[in-house]
């Protein structure tokens, strides 16, 4: 089996139409709206990637980089494979994609995701995944103001002086500034990080 990767740095409506499927198939709650990722793009806080094997979408990502200048890491903000492409192992391909190329384009340091921390089948289910793909789950529960769901924060030292110093609050400071960034609604260019 073998994924082809396909990374953007700007917004591409016709890529983000075979997206969007995926993307509100997956995230029926706490998605970002479009308009959202549109500009996380736009002010280059973000890259999307899609998946396709044999010329055929089968999974999407959007990602940005935590504000650690001394020890860069990505962030996985979205991360989704189409429902009827799931349990074939394409997921965990694809993810190995995206570290691959955060290594390459990016050297980073680890990579950070959060994940739905209520004690559900599906949540476990999604954190067992990570843990096969290397993650190691902190402790530390984040309570977002302005939505209900608690979240986890999940981290995959790449370079082995990597540490996570705390309980995981620290990676939500990285996560949370990400996210702040997307919705601010001044911009400033001259703070944006060049995307390559």
């Amino acid at each position: 089996m073998a994924l082809e990767l396909n990374t953007l740095d700007h917004w591409d409506e016709s890529l983000w139409q075979q997206m969007k499927p995926i993307y509100e198939e997956a995230f029926e709650h706490g998605a970002k709206p479009e308009r959202i990722l549109k500009v996380m793009l736009e002010r280059r806080l973000a890259c999307m990637h899609a998946a396709y094997d044999d010329g055929e979408l089968v999974a999407m990502a959007f990602t940005g980089l935590g504000d650690s200048p001394e020890q860069p890491a990505l962030i996985i903000d979205y991360i989704a494979i189409r429902k009827d492409r799931r349990g074939r192992g394409e997921g965990k391909l694809f993810f190995e994609l995206l570290r691959d190329w955060a290594v390459l384009t990016y050297d980073i340091a680890a990579i950070i995701i959060e994940a739905e921390a209520a004690n559900t089948p599906e949540n476990r289910e999604r954190i067992v995944f990570w843990e096969k793909c290397g993650f190691t789950p902190t402790s530390y529960v984040h309570h977002y103001i302005w939505i209900p769901e608690t979240y986890r924060a999940l981290v995959l030292p790449i370079d082995p002086s990597f540490a996570v110093a705390d309980d995981g609050e620290s990676l939500f400071r990285q996560i949370t500034h990400f996210h702040e960034q997307a919705f601010r609604k001044k911009w400033d260019d001259s703070t944006a990080q060049p995307r390559s």
